[in-house]
């Protein structure tokens, strides 16, 4: 097949929410790299390690076409504002509240964010011809199904999380506004993105800390999960190639096979994995190999809102864009290692005292 790679176009502006996130920050760094004009909005909200964030952002200041405002989506007249000043042509919406366990403790903030603030995305691009809006879904929506790899073509009706019940919200908040306002909107479900700069509360970051300072990890199910670990920059090269790729009508679509993940309206729905899943007790495995040390390891039933198993069925990213992720867990946990270690500073004859 024809490579279709295709580079950021550098004369549009891309608003990123969640820009001092994990995937927010990445996506910047890669824009701006490509010298194209960036507006970043984050509430460095404490989720998770808040200076974590603000270093996120040190390495995004030296770009002369960034500009960062601290804010929430959850706030209409900020966001009216910045549409008003700035006016983006393409919206990355990755601003939300993240975590299935979290969300079973905390569900208020998931409305908040995840639905009353997506509202607000929608209201935004709808009033100010936004020509794409991109914006974060997860393998969560997949929930009580077990047909593997999972498939954006069939119903995800059944989520078994607050969380990825909101996440599934949001493809169908997407999809009333591109029927009815014309609004192109494509939604990404993301499978467990791991790499240099995650979030602490992620299980690459957890078992390394713990092993690094020798107190035991939690491996849920024992050890018989199956994830389908994405490297952040596969995220993230997936989410460039899909930019400047708004939906098209499609007036073939047929109403009643009513195909999920496509409409008669600009409306697409991508599933972006490794498409190679992994048993969680070889990512340990792997994560010792890469340490050079054992872990302690604490077997424990799996959660409430977990699945046992993600896998991600890629075939539309591939025929749309070329792409495929391809980094291996190897690589791409050996680079967070290598990032961790510089991060805090760990040094080979300091990791039993960290």
């Amino acid at each position: 097949m024809e490579s279709k790679i295709k580079h950021p176009d550098r004369e549009k502006k891309y608003f990123i929410t969640g820009a001092a996130g994990f995937i927010g920050f990445h996506l910047c760094r890669r824009l701006l790299k490509e010298g194209c004009h960036v507006i970043g909005l984050d509430n460095l909200n404490a989720y998770y390690d808040v200076q974590l964030k603000k270093n996120r952002l040190k390495q995004l200041e030296g770009y002369s076409l960034f500009k960062f405002v601290q804010g929430d989506i959850g706030d209409k007249g900020l966001l009216k504002g910045i549409f008003s000043e700035s006016r983006p042509d393409i919206v990355v919406n990755l601003a939300a509240q993240a975590g299935v366990r979290f969300s079973l403790i905390y569900p208020e903030p998931y409305i908040d964010s995840n639905i009353a603030g997506f509202l607000n995305i929608l209201e935004a691009c709808r009033h100010n011809q936004v020509e794409h809006l991109i914006y974060a879904s997860s393998s969560s929506v997949y929930g009580l199904n077990t047909q593997m790899p999972f498939s954006v073509h069939e119903p995800a009706d059944h989520p078994v999380s607050l969380y990825g019940a909101t996440k599934r919200a949001n493809e169908l908040m997407a999809h009333c506004y591109s029927h009815l306002f014309g609004l192109p909107t494509t939604g990404l479900r993301f499978f467990t993105v791991y790499g240099p700069w995650g979030r602490p509360d992620m299980a690459l970051f957890l078992f390394t800390d713990a092993i690094l300072k020798n107190r035991p990890i939690h491996v849920f199910n024992n050890g018989k999960m199956m994830r389908d670990f994405t490297y952040i920059d596969d995220i993230v090269e997936g989410i460039v190639q899909l930019l400047n790729k708004p939906p098209r009508e499609d007036p073939q679509w047929d109403t009643k096979l009513a195909d999920p993940a496509t409409s008669s309206a600009r409306y697409r729905i991508y599933n972006i994995g490794n498409n190679q899943p992994v048993e969680l007790s070889e990512f340990i495995e792997t994560i010792e190999q890469c340490l050079e040390k054992k872990a302690i390891k604490e077997f424990l039933p799996i959660q409430k809102g977990d699945v046992s198993a993600t896998y991600a069925d890629i075939d539309d990213l591939i025929q749309d864009t070329g792409f495929k992720p391809q980094t291996s867990i190897q690589t791409g946990v050996s680079n967070f290692i290598r990032w961790y270690k510089d991060y805090y500073g760990v040094t080979d004859c300091m990791q039993g005292d960290v």
